[in-house]
């Protein structure tokens, strides 16, 4: 895939990179590598003053950032301004948090295992290598970049190839805000490449968000080098509503969820499992809003939701949808591809899906929502669980026993209740099974990348 700035909107190239040659990947490893020694050697206070100017300059530059994020993605102008206002809270928060997140330990007293003192600190293992996806380009760098800088780790980011512009900017960013050179640094290079690089020597560990496909061969580059590895690979999330719920706005959030980022969001809901004595008043108010919800240009106000990404995104997700329809499924709203230029897809409501049919298991990254009718908490589990994926589902209900029952039953990495799934600063995020595993955000994700030494002293 060319590393090009491809507008969705109008699906005409924009500008074009030259990918970066072995010479200058070559640079750029020795600079993170001498970066090391130059991050090390400074203190928590002094990270934390460079990451909060690094997020004054995101905040600063708020107009200018955003809209490159609704050029070469797609979202929605408002969506974007949101995505880089949550990018620079995040940097403050672990400025703030990180050294409280890294304090020492003593897990056992004194005198209890031979030593007159026993603790554990926490140290930086060194270069991160981040292979990072195009849906949300600023907020998937900046969750792992503000936790691994501020543990004194430095970066290497290979961002997708269809958002250079992004990658680039943030490319720049923390040396601008004073942390030393070549601590976080972008390789414009092809994806094959990226596994590749982890046989370096110089990088110690890597961090992707991705596709199953692309987990699996860089787990397998990682583990072939013993090396550390955090995955964060998707999902068919759950969005489950019981007899109890406030049904309106178990509708309205329903909808948001689903054509969020166009629907091009890991951890929002696709498959929705709904009691059948709520089910009719619930599935009217949800097709109506979803079928109200119409794409458009991402800098007009008007617009509910952006184009998708790039037409091979959107032609994944129909092939999804004309397999299903093949196959007998039934629609009640969209799945029909929109002429004129663009990436554009309706927001598509499925009912009827089977086992048969190629979504009712593979994850459809769009704005296409698969309902089902359950009987009773235990069914909605079963069904929900019934899947490689488990990386986030979300439980309406009032009755705090069935949702003790599907926070604790869900198979997946968080279960939000009476709420949309997201991720937060100091909450981890991740999943299970093919989800990934590892976690990002708070104290579980600063701590996945250093190294916990016991220091023991007789």
């Amino acid at each position: 895939m060319a590393i090009a700035t491809v507008n969705p909107t109008t699906g005409e190239v924009e500008k074009t990179f030259e990918p970066h040659t072995a010479a200058q990947v070559e640079a750029i490893l020795d600079a993170a590598s001498r970066a090391n020694a130059a991050m090390r050697a400074t203190t928590f206070a002094q990270r934390s003053a460079w990451m909060h100017k690094a997020a004054d300059l995101m905040d600063a530059e708020l107009e200018t950032v955003a809209a490159l994020a609704s050029t070469e993605m797609g979202k929605t102008i408002g969506t974007a301004k949101y995505e880089v206002t949550k990018s620079a809270n995040g940097m403050r928060h672990y400025a703030d948090h990180a050294e409280e997140y890294l304090a020492d330990e003593t897990p056992v007293p004194a005198g209890t295992v031979g030593a007159s003192a026993a603790r554990v600190v926490f140290q930086p293992i060194g270069t991160v290598l981040a292979v990072m996806p195009w849906n949300y380009p600023f907020w998937q760098v900046i969750r792992f970049a503000a936790p691994a800088l501020m543990a004194g780790n430095t970066g290497l980011l290979k961002h997708a190839s269809s958002v250079p512009q992004v990658a680039l900017y943030l490319g720049e960013l923390f040396e601008r805000a004073g942390f030393p050179a070549g601590a976080f640094q972008t390789l414009l290079i092809e994806g094959a490449a990226a596994s590749k690089l982890i046989d370096d020597r110089r990088i110690r560990a890597v961090t992707l968000t991705g596709s199953v496909g692309a987990g699996s061969a860089v787990a397998e580059a990682a583990g072939r080098n013993i090396k550390k590895s955090v995955l964060e690979l998707g999902g068919t999330d759950v969005f489950v509503v019981m007899p109890s719920a406030d049904i309106a706005r178990a509708a309205e959030f329903g909808a948001n969820s689903r054509t969020q980022n166009s629907g091009q969001s890991c951890i929002c809901a696709k498959r929705f499992y709904i009691h059948e004595d709520v089910y009719d008043a619930w599935f009217e108010a949800f097709t109506a809003r979803m079928g109200a919800m119409v794409p458009g240009d991402p800098f007009s106000s008007e617009t509910s939701f952006g184009p998708m990404a790039t037409p091979s995104v959107r032609a994944e997700a129909h092939e999804l949808v004309v397999d299903a329809i093949d196959k007998g499924v039934t629609v009640h709203t969209g799945g029909v591809l929109p002429d004129g230029p663009g990436f554009f897809y309706p927001a598509t409501v499925l009912t009827d899906v089977t086992p048969e049919m190629r979504i009712y298991r593979e994850e459809c990254f769009g704005p296409v929502a698969c309902v089902y009718k359950v009987s009773s908490v235990a069914e909605a589990i079963a069904l929900s669980n019934d899947s490689d994926f488990g990386l986030a589902a979300s439980v309406w209900s009032t009755d705090q026993a069935e949702i003790d029952a599907l926070q604790l039953g869900l198979e997946f990495g968080a279960v939000f209740a009476n709420g949309n799934t997201a991720s937060f600063f100091g909450l981890p995020f991740g999943g299970v099974k093919d989800s990934g595993y590892g976690r990002e955000l708070g104290q579980f994700g600063i701590r996945e990348f250093v190294n916990a030494k016991t220091v023991w002293t007789a």
